[in-house]
């Protein structure tokens, strides 16, 4: 399926242009989302983020992903797909691109949080071949004034397929 997303489909560096896009996108797919603030300061401090359009939206956003360098590694904040859009193999293609750009930036490990209570990210980071590493108490925001645990999860991305 990645073979067809790439040529139905592009990703474009994220700029401050497209964040009513996925500011859409964010609030549509979490109860308690980024604030357009979190991704200005993202994209100020020169974090990797990139944005997918697609047919999915009649050329919209479809998803994005923001990430953090780090020596031998990157850190993925955020990765999100329209939830119109999701199950649709979009998740991986942004992952693809993302190891891509870890090897081109010589990351030997890509590190994410991703909530306990989201079952269809933990399976998707699964399947890519993501790790647990550990836990991290109540990292999320959670309903009534609750805090969530984060799954602490890691791939290499030294070399060989993802």
């Amino acid at each position: 399926m990645n073979a067809v997303l790439r040529h139905a489909h592009r990703l474009e560096k994220m700029t401050t242009t497209h964040l009513d896009g996925v500011m859409t996108i964010e609030n549509e797919a979490y109860p308690f989302p980024w604030t357009r603030g979190n991704f200005i300061d993202s994209l100020a401090s020169g974090y990797p983020a990139q944005v997918l359009f697609g047919s999915e939206r009649r050329g919209d956003a479809i998803g994005y992903f923001v990430a953090m360098e780090g020596v031998e590694e990157m850190h993925l904040l955020n990765l999100t797909v329209a939830p119109e859009a999701q199950s649709q193999g979009h998740g991986r293609f942004m992952l693809d691109a993302l190891v891509d750009l870890c090897r081109q930036r010589h990351a030997l490990q890509l590190w994410l949080e991703v909530r306990q209570s989201n079952p269809r990210a933990r399976a998707l980071y699964q399947r890519y071949g993501f790790r647990d590493i550990g836990v991290r108490r109540g990292y999320y925001p959670a309903a009534a004034g609750r805090r969530e645990d984060a799954l602490v999860m890691s791939l290499d991305v030294s070399g060989g397929a993802a």
